[in-house]
């Protein structure tokens, strides 16, 4: 069990944003909310505890379904509440807290949230603290907003460096370098959606599995580059046959997986008609004519997608026995016209 939530951590960037700045506050403000307690300043100790509790929720519901953007906004959103009470409670004293609420909402939810969430906990304290005793003068004020704004664009630079390079790392990770389609781990995120949408929509899904005939030919008789040059064409011609909804994903050195939905069967045979026509089309530069062989299977409730996938895959192979360049799509096989 510990290996796999390290495993959702590393995975994860924003689980990961998301647990250790809900934990932060568990183990910051906990001591002080106890401490206010035993005081007998009630208030305050009512708002650390509420910020604790949103926090263990919000970190519990992301660890729970993935959703890690509603829990967040709702995490800020209080945070930023309870602060500008808390500051209107200990006056001066509870200002220090803003600095650590900045920093919480630039990494905990979007920028552009952050920011609303920040100006709006900046401005309810400038305009309910002044004239009070949270601000010895509006010379205190102004020095205050200056130091949080001016933190607020640091903590803003440094998170969207941090998100960028994570989108960049993502990217990386999920799509294939030669072809720009989504890889085998692209794949398993789009099932998962996927999935959800069906249980949701009742969104229809159907795959085909494509495999270049004869690739291993290519690679010998023309060598690897030229090989790579016919993938990338075949990739580029795939686009072209599918529908704009359709996903590719490369899952092997040859061999693609689609992803179709709002599909029925005859939407799956005509897909895979338009593939074979369009791939045997033309030659592949100097290559000369390359053809490919298709499975394809609709698919059922998502606890069935491995087999079925798995079936789609047998498929394939019985088109390649019955000769290649054809397409067996729920046992019905469909040959290349001329």
């Amino acid at each position: 069990m510990g290996n796999g939530m390290f495993e959702r951590l590393r995975s994860n960037y924003q689980l990961s944003v998301l647990t250790l700045m809900g934990l932060l506050p568990i183990l910051t403000i906990t001591p002080y909310g106890i401490y206010r307690l035993i005081r007998g300043d009630l208030t305050v100790a009512v708002l650390d505890a509420v910020i604790v509790i949103c926090s263990l929720l919000g970190v519990a519901h992301a660890w729970r379904t993935g959703d890690t953007r509603r829990p967040g906004l709702i995490m800020s959103l209080m945070v930023s509440v309870c602060a500008v009470l808390v500051v209107l409670n200990l006056k001066t004293t509870g200002l220090f807290w803003i600095y650590v609420v900045i920093v919480f909402n630039f990494f905990v939810v979007s920028p552009r949230w952050a920011l609303l969430l920040t100006a709006a906990t900046l401005a309810a304290i400038a305009l309910l603290g002044r004239g009070t005793e949270v601000f010895a003068n509006d010379y205190q004020l102004l020095s205050f907003l200056f130091t949080a704004l001016t933190a607020s664009g640091l903590v803003l630079i440094f998170a969207l460096r941090a998100r960028t390079q994570q989108d960049l790392l993502e990217q990386q990770a999920s799509l294939d370098p030669l072809t720009g389609v989504g890889n085998r781990r692209a794949l398993e995120i789009e099932l998962a959606i996927a999935s959800a949408t069906q249980k949701r929509h009742r969104t229809r899904y159907g795959v085909l599995v494509l495999d270049l005939d004869h690739f291993k030919r290519v690679n010998d008789q023309h060598g690897h580059a030229a090989g790579d040059e016919v993938l990338v064409e075949f990739v580029e011609r795939v686009k072209s046959s599918a529908r704009g909804e359709d996903r590719l994903f490369r899952t092997g050195g040859e061999e693609f997986l689609l992803l179709l939905a709002n599909i029925d069967l005859d939407g799956l045979l005509s897909v895979a008609g338009k593939l074979l026509a369009r791939v045997g089309e033309r030659p592949f530069g100097s290559v000369g004519g390359v053809t490919v062989s298709i499975g394809g299977t609709l698919l059922g409730s998502p606890e069935q997608w491995p087999t079925q996938i798995r079936h789609a895959d047998a498929l394939l192979y019985r088109a390649k026995l019955a000769g290649r360049d054809r397409a067996m799509v729920e046992e019905q096989e469909l040959a290349r016209q001329g």
